[in-house]
């Protein structure tokens, strides 16, 4: 069975939006045993995409189109497939109901044109869009299965996981191809990953072994066709990796943590400089941590230190703001204000500018504040400033983390 993908768009082509729907669309299928044979990107062009979709239905068992579903004039998927379909547009009252009671809660004026978005081709099956007005399509075309989805991020993916994943799961898992499974890996540079797995695994026939590094951490893929295989692959990568691995699939470090600190009943709180809020808002983007987060502070100067903090004049003027000895009181100045089980510190030097032969840009110390003692970590993390502020947060969250699976 072939799957391909199109996504659609004149600012994916010109670079002015990031194409996340390959990499989301390609692991979700991979979740499901299928795997993605080919993805196409076209701008918003008539005649470019009428090619793109007629040479992809020609190959493909299952075609996916993403983008064009929406009201303005280079939004024309829906036209373009309808056309080489053979099938009329009709509207769809649900649809146009949908996209009233959106626009009445909204309590804004949308041009009648707004209504094109309920067109839809004569047998097809509309694929409900909760978070926008273009619904979803799918369409059964001699025997190939046509599925048409909004370009909008937070649209495409709920509809994609309540929808479009069960289809292909009831209508091809019994053709499922191969298992695959991702392990999240942190603390661990990806060649000693490398270095740690794939001696564990030189004996199991029948796999593929992938790695790949990202911001902050390393992905080990393992794919099989025989679920045993799978099976045993995973056992030995955890036995090699142990504490490393953080999670597994499209997990995040930060999702983890709540999970731990909410299932051990625990509190934490931040005190940042260098990252300038940065482990605050991961933490908080998961929901539920309302349950575990109690406050923030983001006290980038001195003075702030010592007011918000407890940090004390003298240690700031005997060992200055990015020392072991200001992430410590930062810790456990911030646990001891909030109440809480743990707390976390970060004060560094995010460069370019402002470091010193003896405090060289890069430099970060990271504090981990617990009710029995307070540990802090040295580093020297020479990325551009964004990068440096993201792999703090996530040396801090592992930090937190750890020290949860040893309680």
């Amino acid at each position: 069975m072939r799957v391909e993908l199109i996504n659609t768009g004149s600012e994916l082509m010109l670079g002015f939006t990031i194409n996340t729907h390959l990499s989301y669309i390609a692991r979700q299928l991979a979740g499901i045993g299928l795997r993605l044979d080919r993805q196409v990107t076209v701008a918003d062009d008539r005649e470019e995409m009428r090619v793109a979709i007629e040479e992809a239905l020609a190959r493909s068992d299952v075609l996916m189109i993403t983008g064009g579903l929406g009201p303005t004039s280079d939004d024309f998927t829906r036209d373009v497939v309808a056309e080489l379909l053979g099938r009329k547009l009709v509207r769809d009252e649900v649809v146009a109901a949908h996209i009233a009671a959106r626009i009445r809660k909204r309590g804004i004026r949308l041009p009648e044109s707004i209504y094109v978005q309920a067109l839809v081709p004569v047998g097809a099956q509309v694929l409900p869009n909760r978070n926008g007005t273009a619904p979803g399509l799918a369409l059964d075309h001699e025997g190939k299965l046509v599925l048409l989805l909004p370009g909008p991020p937070r649209e495409l993916k709920p509809m994609f996981d309540e929808y479009v994943l069960p289809v292909l799961e009831k209508q091809f898992g019994a053709e499922a191809r191969f298992d695959c499974r991702t392990f999240k890996v942190v603390g661990l540079a990806e060649s000693v990953v490398e270095e740690k797995v794939a001696p564990s695994l030189a004996d199991l026939k029948d796999i593929e072994l992938g790695y790949s590094a990202k911001m902050g951490e390393v992905e080990v893929r393992v794919i099989s066709h025989l679920k045993s295989t799978a099976d045993e692959a995973e056992k030995r990568i955890r036995a090699t990796l142990g504490d490393s691995i953080y999670g597994i699939g499209d997990d995040r470090l930060e999702e983890v943590v709540v999970k731990l600190l909410t299932a051990a009943r625990k509190t934490i709180a931040v005190a940042e400089s260098c990252t300038g809020g940065t482990i605050a808002n991961r933490i908080t983007n998961v929901s539920g941590a309302s349950e575990v987060f109690i406050n923030g502070c983001v006290t980038y100067s001195n003075e702030s230190k010592v007011r918000l903090l407890g940090v004390r004049d003298e240690t700031l003027k005997a060992h200055g703001a990015v020392s072991e000895e200001v992430a410590r009181e930062m810790a456990e100045g911030i646990r001891t204000s909030s109440g809480t089980d743990f707390a976390v510190s970060a004060t560094g030097i995010a460069g370019p500018t402002g470091g010193t032969p003896d405090k060289p840009v890069g430099l970060v110390y990271i504090g981990l504040a617990t009710p029995k003692r307070t540990d802090v970590r040295r580093h020297i993390l020479t990325f551009d400033r964004e990068t440096f502020k993201f792999f703090v947060s996530q040396y801090a969250l592992d930090a937190v983390r750890r020290e949860l699976l040893k309680q």
